[in-house]
């Protein structure tokens, strides 16, 4: 199979070293030091300069491909997406971006394509669970808990970004939505903190970010649902009192002649606060709870940064759940047309029990408990 990933940062340079090791890879960047990267540890991958917001290359450019990756900054990912269909290939996306993905599927289904969205961790992982398990029972409930923080906890932040600040921040200042009682609420993000503790990560914080996405519409059927972030005890308070005092704002502030947008300079400043660096220690912890009146099924991840492949935990959970949809797709285990988030895939078994195991192989493992009640 060949196989374009669009976009060389962490994570999808994480998704071209595993996906070259069964098929032939080509990735796309402007940056010239990720290209040289990648490619120096996979000589095999082909590592091709290219300006991705060049929406109009993208037929020529993707001509040879089977598959596509889209891996780029969360602001292009829908005009990035909108650009492979038309150019009529097949594509799993990690973007994450603002916009309503289902917005494309009559697109994706005139161009007779496959479209995998969301398929990291959250959204991503968590959307297969709760795919195959609205098959098995009647759901009532689900909360996601998912955080990805650095084990050396470095005081004021305490947090490491495994991709672009710009995009953490826009999950702290973007409203919430959460069902409660069947009903979509919209809340401030960082509010209804919790505490959890959890065996391997200790103590931390839950607050409310805007990760249900598409399963707001896609199990509209379940009463109560809720997305939360996890980090360390302390940052909520910090990030609030940023926003509060205007270090997010998108409106531009005048200095001494420069109009100044405070969320760009804050973006440009906490780029060096919180870069991870490239063989730093980092774990990534999530719990997936689903209830109904009988039971409660909890899938629990814990996972660290890999010190023998110089893989960050991030990176390997989030481009390994990609990297099992591509597959999914290239052996003909999923082949319908139109967009599907990864529930909509996830609900047959053979897909979701494919991705259980293609992370597994990974050493991304997944643990189930079952409570009766």
């Amino acid at each position: 199979m060949t196989i374009a990933v669009l976009g060389t940062g962490m994570i999808g340079s994480a998704i071209a070293l595993d996906l070259a090791k069964e098929h032939a890879v080509t990735t796309f960047d402007l940056n010239a030091t990720h290209l040289e990267e990648v490619k120096s540890r996979n000589h095999d991958i082909h590592a091709a300069a290219a300006d991705l917001s060049d929406f109009n290359s993208y037929p020529e450019m993707l001509l040879p491909f089977d598959v596509v990756v889209t891996a780029v900054p969360g602001f292009m990912g829908y005009k990035t997406l909108e650009a492979v269909i038309h150019a009529g290939k097949n594509v799993v996306d990690i973007s994450f971006f603002p916009e309503d993905v289902l917005q494309l599927d009559e697109l994706a289904k005139e161009k007779n394509v496959t479209v995998i969205t969301d398929c990291g961790v959250a959204p991503g992982m968590s959307n297969f669970i709760i795919g195959r398990y609205n098959e098995e029972m009647k759901i009532e409930s689900i909360a996601c808990y998912v955080g990805g923080l650095p084990k050396e906890r470095k005081p004021p932040f305490q947090y490491k970004a495994p991709f672009s600040p710009v995009d953490v921040i826009q999950e702290y200042i973007r409203p919430a939505r959460l069902v409660e009682d069947g009903t979509i609420v919209v809340k401030h993000a960082l509010s209804d903190r919790e505490i959890l503790t959890f065996d391997k990560a200790g103590e931390l914080e839950a607050f409310n970010t805007d990760g249900l996405r598409s399963l707001l519409y896609t199990m509209g059927h379940i009463p109560d649902m809720k997305e939360k972030t996890l980090r360390y005890p302390g940052h909520i308070d910090l990030i609030i009192a940023m926003q509060q005092a205007g270090f997010f704002d998108s409106t531009p502030l005048r200095i001494k002649e420069v109009d100044i947008s405070p969320l760009d300079f804050t973006s440009k400043i906490l780029v060096n606060q919180w870069k991870l660096g490239p063989e730093e220690e980092e774990f990534t912890v999530m719990k997936v709870i689903i209830s109904s009146k009988e039971e409660t099924v909890t899938y629990e991840l814990y996972d660290e940064y890999d010190a023998a492949t110089k893989i960050s935990s991030m990176a390997r959970t989030t481009g390994y759940t990609c990297n099992a949809a591509v597959n999914l797709i290239g052996k003909g285990l999923f082949m319908e047309k139109g967009v599907f988030p990864p529930e909509l895939v996830g609900k047959h078994k053979n897909c979701f029990e494919f991705v259980l195991n293609y992370l597994q192989e990974r050493k991304v493992n997944w643990k189930k408990t079952v409570n009766k009640h």
